[in-house]
């Protein structure tokens, strides 16, 4: 492909608003170090007209080599220029909240989790056989020295069996290969070798091991206790983080595939039932928009709720730390309970 691509009027993407033919024709020729180019960066992009993004980075250096393209694309997303640096907060003590929904009315459960990449591997995108497989190794052994209430197993996703599959698609901890997306983007290469997934034996720590980004760690429970939570995520995350190095960057903070999860790559979330808004959904939407929260439905992005559950997350991620992140889903949910409550 030597031409810029053919945008539907469909197309509602943000590569669709950004890519012009003159910065095309200037990024067409370029390369990182680890060979990957402007076409691969765009081809999910191209082939799924419905992408609300469209772009993926192959590397660290993708960010740079091709800034005249994913700086708008992040501008755009985060709402947030991005000459100052990026500051990150892994202190737990700094959030001070309280239990929101001690009583189990709304909130069903509580999830959050931050994507990670190593340094010194390209990323998923275009990462080898023999890279990914060096990740796992490494990855699943410094899971696996962990003690106390992280102490867990890991279960390599080529040598599952039927009855521990069934029982993690059940517990919803399992990932699967075929979305379009990622697909397109090259991150399901060599599917399933590679991957494979720990969880503590309390269920309420989880890592992905080469899914999207190269680690997607997870700290979760039911309930509304978001301060345990984050404790529990930052915790798992220093234990790693004394083995392993993350790919990180001044300006960018932590470094991903996928532009939306630059900074924190943190994404907060509940899962509430919320009968009342769900007949009042423009109320809801305005009061998300307020904290910067996104609704999602209950099969996470690209998916409606057709129920009075909904899946509710912290949007800002870059430009801001871990600590606020946090704040935004904590004071935006108090903000959505006290409106379910007063209809």
């Amino acid at each position: 492909m030597k031409s810029l691509p053919n945008f539907s009027p469909n197309n509602k993407s943000l590569l669709a608003k950004h890519l012009t033919e003159a910065i095309f024709n200037k990024l067409v020729d370029k390369k990182t170090k680890h060979g990957f180019t402007l076409i691969d960066a765009i081809k999910s992009g191209i082939k799924n007209i419905d992408s609300g993004i469209g772009v993926y980075a192959g590397d660290v250096e993708s960010y740079s080599i091709f800034k005249e393209l994913f700086e708008p694309i992040i501008i755009d997303y985060h709402q947030i220029g991005i000459e100052s640096k990026h500051k990150s907060n892994l202190d737990s003590s700094n959030f001070k909240g309280e239990h929101l929904d001690s009583n189990g009315e709304y909130i069903i459960s509580t999830r959050i989790r931050v994507g990670r990449n190593i340094e010194n591997f390209p990323l998923g995108t275009i990462i080898s056989k023999e890279g990914r497989n060096q990740i796992e190794q490494m990855v699943s052994k410094t899971l696996l020295s962990f003690s106390d209430n992280l102490a867990g197993k890991y279960y390599p996703l080529p040598k599952m069996d039927k009855t521990t599959e069934e029982r993690l698609v059940n517990d919803h901890f399992l990932f699967k290969s075929g979305d379009r997306f990622l697909s397109a983007a090259g991150l399901n290469r060599d599917w399933p070798e590679g991957r494979g997934i720990f969880h503590n034996n309390e269920k309420t720590f989880l890592v992905w091991i080469n899914e999207e980004d190269q680690l997607r760690i997870i700290s979760m429970q039911k309930g509304g206790d978001i301060k345990m939570v984050f404790d529990r995520l930052i915790k798992g995350i220093k234990k790693i983080e004394e083995n392993i190095s993350f790919l990180y960057d001044d300006y960018l903070g932590y470094i991903s595939s996928c532009p939306t999860n630059l900074g924190t790559a943190m994404r907060a979330s509940v899962h509430i039932k919320l009968p009342k808004l769900a007949k009042n959904y423009s109320l809801l939407e305005k009061i998300a928009n307020d904290y910067a929260l996104q609704i999602r439905g209950l099969h996470g992005e690209h998916s409606e709720s057709k129920s009075q559950i909904f899946d509710i997350s912290n949007k800002r991620r870059l430009g801001i730390t871990e600590v606020t992140c946090i704040s935004d889903l904590y004071n935006g949910i108090a903000a959505i309970i006290n409106a379910e409550k007063s209809l």
